[in-house]
C-alpha cells in the first residue's frame, strides 16, 4: 500500500537516508524481487532442457557447466583442472552433494574421472564427448536467447548497466554490514522496538 511506502519513506529520511534515495531503492527492490521469484523458478534453464530434450534436471545441467567452467562465469584456470571439490566451490554447494551428482553424470555417461596431470594423486572431473556436446548446446541456447534480447538494447544501455550490475553485485556477493552503513545505532533501535512491539502483543 502506498501510504506504507510513504511511512516506510519517512522513517528513511529520519535515518538521514533522502527520500529520493529510498523512493529509487523501493523501485529497485520491486525489479529485483520479481526478477528473484523468476530466477529461482530457473525458468530459462527449464526451457533449455524440454526444449533441447535433454534427459537431466537443473542440478545435474549447473554441474556440467561448473565442470565445463566458462571464464566469463568462474574466470579464468590457467590449470584447467576440475576437482569435485572445484565443482562444489563454484557452485556454492555441499562437497558430498557436488559428489553425489557427479556420480550420477559418470554413470550417465556425461562426465568422466582423470588422474591430474599435475598431481597424479589427485582425480579430476572431465566432461565426456556426450556432456561437452550438451554443455555447449546450452549455452548456444542461452545466448540466442539473451543476445536477441540485448540486440534491442543500444551500445550505451549495455555500457550504463554492465557497470553497474557488476557493483551491485560485489555488494551483494560480499554482504552489506550496518557498520559499514554506518547504522549500528539504527538497527539495536529497530530490533530494541520490534521486541517491544512483539511483547505487547
Amino acid at each position: 500500500m502506498a501510504e506504507r511506502d510513504e511511512e516506510l519513506i519517512g522513517e528513511m529520511a529520519r535515518a538521514g537516508i533522502d527520500p529520493e534515495v529510498t523512493r529509487a531503492a523501493l523501485a529497485f527492490d520491486a525489479v529485483l524481487q520479481r526478477w528473484r521469484r523468476r530466477v529461482r523458478t530457473r525458468e530459462l534453464g527449464h526451457r533449455a532442457l524440454a526444449e533441447l530434450g535433454l534427459p537431466l534436471d537443473l542440478a545435474q545441467l549447473d554441474v556440467m557447466i561448473a565442470i565445463h567452467a566458462p571464464a566469463n562465469e568462474f574466470g579464468d584456470d590457467p590449470e584447467g583442472e576440475t576437482m569435485v571439490s572445484t565443482v562444489a566451490q563454484r557452485l556454492n554447494i555441499d562437497p558430498s552433494r557436488a559428489s553425489r551428482i557427479v556420480s550420477d553424470l559418470i554413470a550417465r555417461g556425461f562426465a568422466e574421472r582423470a588422474a591430474s596431470q599435475a598431481d597424479a594423486r589427485r582425480t579430476i572431473v572431465a566432461l565426456t564427448a556426450s556432456g561437452q556436446a550438451i554443455v555447449e548446446a546450452v549455452r548456444r541456447y542461452k545466448f540466442l536467447l539473451l543476445g536477441g534480447f540485448l540486440s534491442g538494447w543500444t551500445a550505451e544501455e549495455t555500457e550504463t548497466l554492465l557497470p553497474l550490475l557488476e557493483r551491485f553485485s560485489h555488494w551483494s556477493e560480499t554482504g552489506a554490514t550496518a557498520t559499514e552503513a554506518g547504522l549500528d545505532a539504527r538497527i539495536a533501535s529497530l530490533r530494541d522496538e520490534l521486541a517491544q512491539r512483539l511483547a505487547a502483543l
